[in-house]
């Protein structure tokens, strides 16, 4: 970042202050919903605190998105709001611009990645957006939008990287204040930085004391290696499957906040996003997207103990099939589901043999495959491959012990 650029970002910073998200939320107040903290007996009693879920995927569009994009567009001037106004999203950005440009009659267009869940892609032109997709990263769709923007005048909306948008999103840091007034701790799931910032910036103004704790995937972690650097960096490459944060290049903007306001960020694994996910279906019942449980995958990792912590759920905008896809890696991972290989003689009675051995053990078979093809070196065995229910990890050494204990060799598929 060059010296001139370095000292608008500060300057804007500073100059920002806890009576602009006042201001955000009065303009919010008859857009959005409150979404009410949900105290988590399960969350609590893995972490060793007591844990609050902020469920922003129960918000209008399915996300916090929508406090910034409405707060923006809402405080354009008429002439520019008759230009009509664009942004670069992986989705949950440009759902709350396009349902925001609706609702105040402008125009809006967006460009997305071509990887966008077409869940996304669908809803935000159902709130009739014009979406243009483009490249294979949020990068790549902000790069289109920039060349669309000079190519016709609109107004950029920034996802993240703009004061009117990260004061809109602190509005969801009001209402958690407002709702457990001695709050400690905040974990908030970050992308490009304009969440945290906001939150960041609203709760240290009410109470320095909170602590504000921000949760990249590791695959994705740009804030974390523009502090290390000491400077706004950028990833070669991202590559997670929490796809709302897959952002390489943090904000100007949203740096200097973050220097200033939070107190730590900490990265989470793929494995700890989707086992996150899978236990907010199975305790709260309730969606979310990979993103959105960044905030519950890192409750484990807290220095924290005994302290009132609220993690931010940011988003509910995921596809079937993804979500279908999250859970039965989340369920593999677990030892839920167990999948294994076992070579038998080519005779009568082999099969029920492994069945009754599984029944005795209480798996639940949920496929068989049984192929002489996939044995080369005899004629006279076949291969059969079994996929299982079970109740985790224990549970499958359990089950390979009484295999091999009746003369199976066990190979696990995954």
């Amino acid at each position: 970042m060059s010296e001139e650029k370095k000292s608008t970002a500060q300057s804007i910073m500073e100059s920002t202050s806890i009576a602009d998200v006042y201001q955000a939320a009065k303009q919010l107040n008859q857009v959005v919903k409150k979404t009410h903290l949900i105290q988590s007996p399960y969350f609590s009693s893995i972490s060793g605190n007591d844990v609050y879920i902020k469920p922003e995927n129960l918000q209008n569009t399915g996300s916090f998105k929508l406090r910034g994009a409405y707060n923006k567009i809402s405080q354009l001037s008429t002439e520019e709001k008759s230009k009509g106004v664009i942004t670069a999203s992986a989705g949950n950005h440009a759902q709350g611009v396009a349902f925001a440009a609706q609702q105040l009659g402008v125009k809006a267009v967006i460009a997305m990645p071509a990887t966008t869940p077409i869940l996304k892609v669908e809803a935000t032109r159902a709130y009739g957006a014009e979406v243009v997709l483009y490249g294979d990263s949020y990068d790549d769709a902000y790069g289109k939008a920039v060349e669309l923007q000079k190519e016709h005048g609109y107004v950029f909306v920034h996802p993240f990287d703009d004061v009117q948008v990260l004061v809109g999103q602190g509005t969801t840091a009001l209402e958690i204040i407002d709702e457990l007034k001695d709050v400690d701790a905040i974990l908030v799931p970050v992308g490009g930085g304009g969440f945290i910032s906001g939150v960041a910036l609203a709760t240290k103004a009410v109470n320095p004391n909170v602590k504000i704790i921000g949760v990249e995937p590791e695959g994705a972690a740009c804030i974390k290696y523009s502090l290390a650097k000491g400077k706004v960096s950028t990833l070669r490459q991202v590559d997670t499957v929490a796809d709302g944060t897959a952002v390489k290049t943090p904000g100007k903007l949203t740096f200097e906040f973050i220097k200033k306001y939070v107190d730590e960020i900490i990265t989470v694994s793929e494995l700890e996003i989707m086992s996150a996910l899978l236990s907010l279906i199975e305790k709260h019942k309730l969606i979310a997207e990979g993103a959105g449980v960044l905030s519950l995958a890192a409750l484990t990792k807290l220095s924290l103990k005994g302290k009132k912590v609220v993690a931010i759920v940011s988003g509910g905008n995921i596809d079937i099939s993804t979500i279908s896809a999250l859970i039965d890696k989340a369920l593999i991972a677990r030892g839920r589901i167990f999948c294994f290989a076992v070579q038998l003689p080519d005779k009568p009675g082999q099969l029920l043999k492994v069945s009754q051995v599984l029944a005795a053990e209480n798996a639940n078979v949920i496929k068989l495959d049984h192929n002489q093809a996939k044995v080369t070196d005899s004629f006279k065995k076949v291969q059969l491959e079994v996929t299982i229910e079970t109740h985790g990890q224990d549970h499958v050494k359990q089950i390979v012990a009484a295999l091999e204990k009746n003369d199976f060799i066990v190979t696990k598929v995954y």
